[in-house]
């Protein structure tokens, strides 16, 4: 317990102060119905002529792909298109995807997708200018060299990769989803677009919403004061509960959607400013060992770690009980963080989200704390897990 708890404390001193040396981050954001138009002038008007679009089979099938860079279509730029990302990307798609773009030559990447493309986009453009190993780059802002400019267009409202200098990415070898960070990995510019997320099935529009939910309140209750990630996540927090439910059931609430596709950025700078925390750590696990995907994973993880952080995150909680307009009647600081938490399960119950997955193997358990463990050691949590209570927490999610 005691190693555990210093190398917290040891990697959260170190993070504070490497944050304070690194260099800047410079970012655009273009918003609104038609911003994807708005961000592909953009990039011509740098004087690009050869580009990579970044996305996935589905998004192309569908032609998203194509209606999200529709301006560089017209314009007649050279194009080349990598869609063999899935989600959970691993470094073998992060290999082929920079094999396509150095043979075409790209001079730049424009992701079109959810966070498994644009975190793929992210590490591709680290690796097209670097001889090393991007497995070498596991940890905190170890990307310390010129990346290929990366624009991003996102087609979910959930991960806000568009606004982060980090990604996840899969290493099969060892079942492990490791984090990669640095400031020249954050997109140069992104378009925040409603328009093109219009066709989301409830059931994703459910998970990728919890995810940015879950970005927001980890922001807000870590214990790195830093910059403005209370002001984001509070702006993300109380847009998600009232967006939220309104687009799950009625996918043509236009206006609903274009609340939550800003949320998902706030949330996105949020987490920038600060990292993720427990309820990351684990569902991390749940991706690289069984694939579930990644909002659901944190949507079902989010209130076992909330209850489990409600004693030292306890005045946090309370303030968000009153943002989002519950606990009214609550007769301690105690009861509102409660009411808070109690609204995040009704929350789920509403997008029809369970509280186990189905997916957890018993036999897993062990490992999957383990990892667990070791992953929440480097984030900025209001609790410090130990394998013991990621058993408890398992135990309780699995069928």
């Amino acid at each position: 317990m005691l190693s555990i708890r210093l190398k917290h404390a040891l990697l959260m001193g170190l993070m504070k102060s490497l944050a304070g040396l690194g260099p800047g981050m410079s970012h655009l954001a273009f918003t609104g119905p038609g911003s994807s138009r708005q961000l592909c002038r953009y990039v011509l008007d740098q004087g690009y002529t050869k580009i990579l679009v970044a996305s996935d089979k589905i998004l192309r099938e569908l032609g998203v792909t194509e209606t999200a860079v529709k301006e560089l279509l017209d314009a007649g730029v050279e194009i080349v298109y990598f869609d063999d990302i899935e989600p959970n990307p691993t470094f073998e798609q992060v290999d082929a995807g920079k094999h396509v773009l150095k043979a075409a030559g790209s001079q730049v990447i424009i992701a079109v997708g959810g966070g498994s493309v644009i975190d793929c986009a992210k590490i591709m453009s680290g690796a097209a200018t670097s001889d090393e190993d991007p497995k070498s780059w596991v940890g905190f802002g170890k990307v310390k060299h010129e990346t290929i400019p990366l624009y991003a267009i996102p087609t979910t409202a959930g991960t806000g990769s568009e606004a982060t200098a980090g990604a996840v990415i899969t290493n099969v070898q060892d079942h492990a989803k490791v984090v990669i960070s640095g400031a020249s990995l954050l997109p140069k510019a992104a378009a925040v677009d409603p328009a093109l997320q219009q066709g989301l099935p409830p059931a994703i529009t459910a998970a990728t919403g919890m995810d940015a939910l879950t970005h927001a309140i980890e922001a807000y209750i870590c214990t790195w004061d830093r910059g403005t990630r209370k002001e984001q996540a509070r702006v993300a927090i109380k847009t998600i509960f009232t967006a939220l439910p309104k687009i799950y059931a009625d996918a043509s609430d236009h206006d609903a959607r274009a609340a939550m596709a800003m949320a998902a950025y706030h949330a996105g700078l949020a987490i920038n400013q600060v990292n993720v925390g427990n309820v990351h750590a684990i569902a991390h696990q749940f991706g690289a060992y069984y694939g579930v995907p990644h909002g659901l994973a944190n949507a079902v993880v989010l209130p076992y770690v909330l209850e489990f952080s409600k004693g030292p995150a306890e005045a946090a909680l309370a303030e968000l009980a009153e943002l989002v307009g519950v606990g009214s009647d609550a007769s301690s600081q105690g009861a509102k963080a409660q009411a808070f938490i109690d609204a995040v399960k009704a929350l789920n119950t509403t997008l029809d989200i369970g509280t186990t997955l189905d997916a957890i193997k018993r036999e897993d358990h062990a490992a999957i704390a383990q990892a667990a463990v070791l992953e929440a050691v480097s984030y900025p949590v209001p609790r410090l897990m130990m394998p013991a209570d990621v058993l408890g927490m398992l135990d309780a999610m699995t069928v």
